[in-house]
């Protein structure tokens, strides 16, 4: 079977795994095609938390179109779970069904693989390829990986902004900056995310809800919102606040007055205090993304702060992903900057990003950027 096969093939199977992405985390999102003699005999997709996952979904289809997988070849678009958790090793299941070829993208960094999938059904006789279209479900599974190699929630900072790179006019109007398809879009990012997060001064100025609303297909359940107040300046009222929309973590510090404490001390809202940022201020970036990926099991943590926090977030390289919509309009440099920070003093010290997607939306443009392999792995 020539490579460009398998790649055609591979793709159906990133395809499929793209229907779960809002209903798998934390387990990742996997496509799986089985292929018998040419022929797409089962297509399957990782069900929610506790349910099958796409190797088994895939065998089911074939069963129900009166298929054998006998001798058949897998592709999966990660490397199959050889433990027990919820559910039985995929391994195991293709073993028995009998497939002659597995083909995946990637091996699973998860501690529980690391390849012991790939090493079980090479044991049992199975014909194992792997690095099929890699680079493509990297991207796709970008969130998961890091979470599993880093213990860290995936942070992708989202932002709106001018030709000219402002985030706002000179007197802080910034509603609406971008149409309504770019704005949807922007929804649909927050429907992939687990967690939400903003700044204080966001959270002050534009009283944000902070929930999905105008997604075309509704996540499972409310993304958590995460406010960062070092200080607790942030009024304990307002939408943000509102335990009927969805619950509220707050990250703090010391520095917080007993007041504001006692104010967070209601059944929608948690308060976690970490260190300060550098030079004591805000909050300690790297303490909240190890705290929501190890303890909320958030894979994709979403900022959508103002200019500091967006800049916080570039300064101290924590940043995983941007993605920007560029509005056809021009505010001038009285406008307020989308990224606010000192900045390197030369070019050759300013942090490049690789450009991964450019996609129009209406009026405006989405372009998402991703970091460097060697910062990503940082």
């Amino acid at each position: 079977m020539s490579m460009t096969t398998d790649d055609e093939f591979m793709a159906q199977a990133i395809t499929a795994a793209a229907t779960a992405r809002l209903r798998t985390p934390p387990n990742p999102w996997v496509g799986c095609v089985l292929v018998q003699d040419g022929t797409v005999i089962g297509v399957g997709a990782t069900q929610s938390p506790g349910g099958h996952h796409a190797e088994a979904e895939a065998l089911a289809d074939a069963a129900n179109r009166g298929a054998d997988p006998s001798g058949a070849t897998a592709y999966v678009t990660l490397e199959p779970c050889s433990h027990h958790g919820r559910t039985p090793p995929c391994a195991d299941a293709l073993i028995a069904a009998g497939v002659a070829r597995v083909v995946s993208a990637l091996e699973d960094p998860d501690p529980q693989v690391a390849g012991q999938g790939h090493h079980r059904l090479r044991a049992a006789g199975i014909d194992v390829t792997v690095g099929v279209q890699a680079e493509a479900v990297a991207r796709q599974l970008a969130p998961y990986l890091h979470h599993r190699r880093t213990g860290r929630a995936f942070a992708l900072l989202k932002t709106a902004m001018s030709l000219d790179g402002r985030t706002s006019a000179a007197d802080g109007t910034s509603q609406w900056i971008t149409g309504s398809e770019a704005r949807a879009d922007g929804h649909r990012i927050r429907a992939e995310s687990q967690a939400i997060i903003v700044g204080p001064a966001t959270a002050r100025q534009d009283r944000p809800s902070l929930t999905v609303r105008d997604a075309e297909v509704a996540p499972a359940g409310q993304p958590l919102r995460v406010l960062l107040d070092a200080k607790g300046a942030v009024p304990v009222d307002g939408p943000l606040f509102d335990q009927a929309l969805a619950k509220t973590l707050v990250f703090t510090t010391a520095a917080a007055p007993a007041a504001t404490r006692n104010a967070w001390a209601v059944p929608s809202v948690e308060a976690v205090e970490v260190d300060a940022g550098p030079n004591g201020r805000g909050v300690d970036l790297d303490a909240v993304l190890q705290y929501l990926g190890t303890e909320r099991h958030v894979l994709q943590a979403m900022f959508e702060g103002g200019g500091k926090l967006h800049g916080a977030l570039i300064a101290e390289a924590r940043a995983d992903r941007l993605v920007t919509y560029v509005a056809p309009v021009i505010l001038g440099e009285r406008g307020r900057a989308v990224i606010a920070y000192p900045g390197a003093d030369t070019l050759a010290d300013a942090p490049r990003w690789h450009i991964s997607d450019v996609t129009p939306v209406g009026d405006d443009v989405r372009i998402t950027y991703d970091r460097t392999p060697a910062e990503a792995s940082a």
